[in-house]
C-alpha cells in the first residue's frame, strides 16, 4: 500500500481512488506509454513518452537535448507528474450529464533525476526493449557508445503514487430508467495485428510476438471495483 499524501488524496470521486502498490504496478506494467508533466521558466509542459517500472522505480525514456532531460540535470532534479491511463470502455447513459468511461489510471508525483551511469542506463533500456517482447533485448544489437550518449534515461522513484479506476455499466438516475434511450458501455481494448516483417527480413516473426499478440489490453485488473 502506497501511502497517502496531499497530493496523492483526491478532491472528488474518492470511491474510485485506491493506493493498492499492486494494482498501481499492474497497470504501469501494461501500459506502454505515458505522459510527462513538469514545470520550466513558469510555464506548465506535458511530453509523451514511454516508460517501465523496475521495482519500486519507473524509468522514462528520452533524448539528451529534450526540455525535461535538460532541466533534469539540476542537483535537485526535476519535479515531476507522470500519468498512465488505460482506456476499457466508453459508458453510455440514458442522460448526458451521466455518460462516462471505464478506465485505470495511475498518477505518480516525485523528483526526476537522469541516469548517468553507463551500466545503469542500459539496464534500463534492455528492459524497456523487453517490455515489447520478451527476449527482445538479446534478439537485437545493443546501443552503441555514442547512441547511449544520445539517448537519456529519467528516474522516479515510486512514493506518492495513487491508482483510479471507474468500471461497470452507467449511472442513471432513477428518473432516467424508463427513457428510451440505449444505454450500456462499448468495451474499447488495444489489440497487436499479425507482425509485418521489414522489406529485408526474410525470417519468421520471434516466439515472443506471438505472446504480444495474444495478451490485448482491456478489461480490469482482479478484484477492480464497479463504479458509476
Amino acid at each position: 500500500m502506497y501511502p497517502r499524501s496531499a497530493r496523492t488524496t483526491a478532491a472528488r470521486d474518492r470511491g474510485r481512488i485506491g493506493y493498492q502498490r499492486a494494482d498501481a504496478h499492474q497497470i504501469l506494467d501494461e501500459a506502454y506509454h505515458c505522459c510527462l508533466t513538469f514545470v520550466v521558466d513558469g510555464e506548465p509542459r506535458a511530453l509523451p513518452t514511454l516508460h517501465v517500472r523496475i521495482g519500486d522505480e519507473l524509468y522514462l525514456h528520452g533524448s539528451t537535448g529534450s526540455t525535461p532531460l535538460l532541466a533534469a540535470r539540476h542537483p535537485d532534479g526535476l519535479p515531476v507528474c507522470v500519468v498512465v491511463t488505460i482506456l476499457d470502455g466508453l459508458v453510455y447513459a440514458r442522460s448526458q450529464f451521466h455518460h462516462s468511461a471505464n478506465y485505470r489510471s495511475v498518477i505518480v508525483h516525485g523528483t526526476a533525476r537522469l541516469v548517468t551511469e553507463a551500466p545503469d542506463k542500459r539496464r534500463v533500456l534492455d528492459a524497456l526493449v523487453d517490455k515489447v517482447g520478451s527476449g527482445r533485448a538479446a534478439d537485437s544489437r545493443p546501443p552503441t557508445r555514442r547512441e547511449l550518449a544520445e539517448t537519456a534515461v529519467l528516474a522516479v522513484a515510486l512514493t506518492e503514487v495513487s491508482v483510479k479506476c471507474r468500471a461497470g455499466g452507467p449511472g442513471d438516475d432513477p428518473a432516467d430508467l424508463a427513457l428510451p434511450h440505449w444505454a450500456g458501455v462499448v468495451p474499447l481494448r488495444t489489440v497487436a495485428g499479425p507482425p509485418q516483417p521489414a522489406p529485408e527480413v526474410r525470417s519468421a516473426p520471434p516466439d515472443y510476438l506471438a505472446t504480444v499478440a495474444r495478451t490485448p489490453s482491456g478489461g480490469h485488473p482482479h478484484g477492480a471495483r464497479t463504479h458509476t
